[in-house]
């Protein structure tokens, strides 16, 4: 086997399943390029690598969820009843409070990590 000189001469491999091997076609598309190694090496050498913390999120549709479930069943008992009771009133302003809790928490989260 005759020797080739190469600027890069270090050969690396990896697996990809199918659905993977489409998306990267599909970004080469968008990138305007069929050169798979030119666009792995690229994307290996400038891309960003972001981890994001989804739990503030999980918590904020929690409150969502809640305070939608007690909005239901508020309305429901008014419209049965006729009457608005305080506790329900507390108990939304509670769940809002909550949910403006964590938005705010968020908001920080992604203030600090620009």
């Amino acid at each position: 086997m005759a020797q080739v000189n190469r600027e890069r001469p270090i050969l690396l491999r990896f697996f990809v399943d199918e659905n993977e091997r489409d998306v990267i076609h599909q970004r080469m598309k968008l990138a305007k390029t069929k050169n798979i190694s030119a666009f792995c090496r690229k994307m290996v050498m400038d891309g960003m690598i972001i981890n994001v913390d989804y739990s503030h999120i999980e918590d904020l549709l929690t409150h969502v969820g809640k305070a939608s479930a007690n909005i239901n069943q508020i309305a429901k008992r008014i419209n049965t009843t006729g009457r608005v009771y305080a506790e329900d009133i507390v108990e939304i302003k509670s769940l809002q409070k909550k949910m403006i809790e964590t938005v705010h928490a968020i908001d920080s989260k992604l203030i600090m990590s620009q």
